[in-house]
């Protein structure tokens, strides 16, 4: 099994999110079934591979790139497009174009459908972020009322809805990094998140969204939207509340309701067995597997079946309206 190399562009400073915390984790997950280490392109890092030396070796034909970072994928697919290369794709939008050669791993089906439609000639696959098994619910007394993280929260939401309901219950807005998560989303009643707003900021979609599935898990009451990668598992009126529901009053009427009279949240465990680590290593197995035997096909055969190109589209249409015409005046 070829050796895998993870390029981000660093790991630290203004590199580190949850993009790279998840992507960082797939890592460790790689490891557990052959040899895979990371290798960072913007910067030198100390004990860190730099891609620009890596390049220098001879012979790479037994390892494969797993490229990830959205904005930097056109111009690393285009330095590496001569060796064995795989995007792992987190969010979907981005404005580029990539050739059969390059499989797809996609953290959720929202972004598969997505590459499904623009790559049809690739091979496509689905492995999910992996949630961690310490998001539990501990059933302990959970002395916050309403738990918001500032960050990706639409302005709506910090400077509407938060105002409104610190009048009328105890909401903790958390600015910073919070060491201990688990301990917090088991201390809240209601988690509240919109990303919406910040993603169409970006032009591009929300990857997975883990906040709110460790808030599930964890036993809040999730109040969010659905936009992108979200829609995988949330589901509103089920599972969770929609966040900015037509009007201030209506989303504060539905919080305060849900303080007063609580539901208990009672998702099974295997509602999140998909994301769990017993499932996804299974599935990253098989994803390993294919991809070398795809690799080893490669070598030996060029790529022959048409791209669908904005000429062959236009082609494609061309010939269709022919075809009506035809069969609607030259019947006999």
């Amino acid at each position: 099994m070829r050796k895998l190399y993870f390029l981000v562009p660093g790991t630290d400073g203004k590199f580190a999110c949850g993009g790279l915390w998840a992507e960082l984790k797939t890592v460790n997950l790689a490891q557990q079934i052959c040899s895979a280490d990371v290798v960072t392109y913007r910067q030198r890092e100390t004990g860190k591979i730099f891609l620009d030396d890596l390049l220098k070796e001879k012979n790479l034909d037994n390892v494969i790139f797993v490229i990830s970072w959205g904005f930097d994928i056109a111009q690393l697919a285009a330095k590496l497009q001569k060796y064995n290369v795989v995007y792992h794709a987190h969010s979907a939008g981005y404005r580029f174009r990539l050739p059969a050669s390059i499989p797809i791993i996609n953290v959720s089906r929202n972004t598969m459908g997505y590459w499904g439609q623009k790559a049809p000639n690739s091979l496509i696959y689905y492995l999910p972020n992996q949630i961690s098994d310490e998001f539990q619910n501990l059933h302990l007394e959970r002395d916050i009322d309403v738990l918001v993280q500032a960050r990706k929260s639409s302005e709506y939401l910090m400077q509407v809805l938060i105002p409104e309901l610190q009048k009328k219950c105890q909401v903790f807005v958390v600015n910073s990094y919070v060491e201990d998560l688990p301990g917090l989303f088991n201390r809240a009643k209601i988690y509240l998140y919109d990303s919406a707003e910040y993603w169409a900021q970006q032009g591009v979609s929300e990857g997975f969204g883990l906040q709110p599935m460790e808030a599930l898990a964890s036993g809040c009451q999730v109040f969010s939207s659905v936009n992108g990668g979200l829609s995988d598992y949330l589901d509103p009126g089920f599972n969770c509340h929609k966040i900015a529901g037509y009007s201030k009053e209506f989303d504060t009427q539905r919080i305060l309701k849900l303080l007063e009279y609580p539901v208990k949240l009672t998702l099974p465990e295997q509602f999140f067995a998909e994301y769990r680590y017993e499932n996804i290593i299974k599935r990253f197995q098989v994803i390993l597997a294919e991809l070398n035997e795809f690799f080893d096909h490669k070598i030996q055969q060029q790529p022959n079946i048409p791209e669908l190109t904005k000429i062959r589209l236009a082609k494609l249409l061309t010939q269709s309206i022919y075809g009506k015409v035809r069969k609607k005046y030259f019947r006999g």
